[in-house]
């Protein structure tokens, strides 16, 4: 069976939030990176790259001590989405799949990681969740789509180009409407946390 190596990404500056979305927790005090990494694994990733960037050093005390969660650094984070995108895949080698989720995704169930997963797939899979008429993740990019999806997002690392691209390839639509909503968290009144991390008013 192909490997599936879930790749997290986690490198941004997180603006709207007002701080790196790694570094934010639940209410509980659970950080999302660790929600995230658990969703890949629990879902049935083999393992898990997860993509730094702004505030690197900080955030790698709050990832999960679990077996099979690594970690590479988006040096040119500040450059756009793609590019941490860009350094996920690059990381995933061989016949592997890559099962890309984002760190603003908190509410994103093992279930629905393990239905775009299905059987694992292969070198041409290219299969994303959706929600409703609404694209999401996880998203899996099978090894024969890895090289020509890493070319078009390094030419253009905005936060529009992968969606694009993986338009254009076809991919192939999971749908999840059952399992989630697929709602991101970008505002600290979304995730119920103030900017510091502690529960925001209402």
């Amino acid at each position: 069976m192909t490997e599936a190596v879930g790749v997290l990404l986690a490198a941004g500056a997180g603006t709207r939030m007002g701080r790196p979305k790694a570094l934010v927790t639940d209410p509980d005090g659970t950080p999302w990176l660790h929600v995230g990494v658990d969703a890949l694994l629990d879902g049935g990733c083999d393992r898990v790259v997860v993509v730094l960037g702004a505030a690197a050093e900080r955030a790698r005390p709050l990832l999960p001590r679990r077996d099979g969660v690594t970690v590479v650094v988006a040096e040119d984070w500040a450059a756009g989405p793609g590019a941490s995108l860009v350094a996920g895949l690059t990381a995933v080698t061989g016949s592997a799949t890559a099962c890309v989720s984002l760190v603003d995704l908190p509410g994103l169930p093992a279930a629905a990681v393990r239905r775009v997963l299905g059987d694992g797939g292969g070198p041409t899979t290219l299969r994303r969740a959706v929600f409703g008429a609404r694209p999401g993740h996880p998203v899996l990019v099978g090894s024969a789509h890895r090289a020509s999806l890493v070319s078009a997002v390094a030419a253009d690392p905005g936060d529009r180009r992968a969606g694009l691209w993986l338009r254009r390839a076809g991919v192939a639509p999971v749908d999840c409407t059952d399992l989630w909503d697929g709602t991101d968290r970008d505002r600290p009144t979304a995730s119920g946390l103030s900017t510091d991390g502690r529960r925001g008013a209402g």
